[in-house]
């Protein structure tokens, strides 16, 4: 893992690479790049490299509401799972939440993605709710950071 690069998205093709990595791991989600060019105004978004090679992505957003909580969404790509870099790119976006100024830190997870739930579940997150967006039918799962 000391070839692990986690880099801020940077033009076009970074950002299409962030976009695959993003509609492989939540496909009922899936976004075009100019979908994600809108994400990139409101949210960091990083890619994750082992030495050239696209292992996975990340998304922080800012501290809002009351309990000021940020959002923190880390992606590996199946095939680059149990290695440790999705720790990597969760620890790297716990980090800008925490200089953001977030005081609670939640994340997001497709239901069916039991590989996801686990990786919450072994860093401390609690599920605090489940819910069907309207009109759609898949699942998802909004999990609350219960760590120091």
């Amino acid at each position: 893992m000391t070839n692990l690069r986690i880099v801020p998205v940077d033009g076009d093709d970074m950002l299409d690479q962030w976009r695959h990595v993003h509609n492989v791991i939540v496909p009922p989600a899936a976004m075009s790049l100019e979908d994600a060019r809108e994400r990139q105004e409101r949210y960091r978004l990083r890619n994750a490299y082992l030495g050239d090679v696209l292992v996975g992505c990340s998304t922080v957003r800012p501290p809002a509401g009351e309990d000021s909580a940020a959002t923190v969404i880390a992606r590996v790509l199946p095939d680059f799972r149990g290695r440790g870099f999705g720790t990597a790119l969760y620890e790297d976006g716990l980090a800008h939440a925490r200089v953001l100024g977030a005081s609670v830190i939640e994340t997001c997870v497709l239901a069916a993605n039991e590989d996801g739930l686990r990786f919450a579940a072994r860093r401390g997150f609690a599920e605090i709710d489940r819910y069907v967006l309207d009109g759609e039918h898949d699942e998802w799962v909004d999990l609350r950071w219960s760590g120091d």
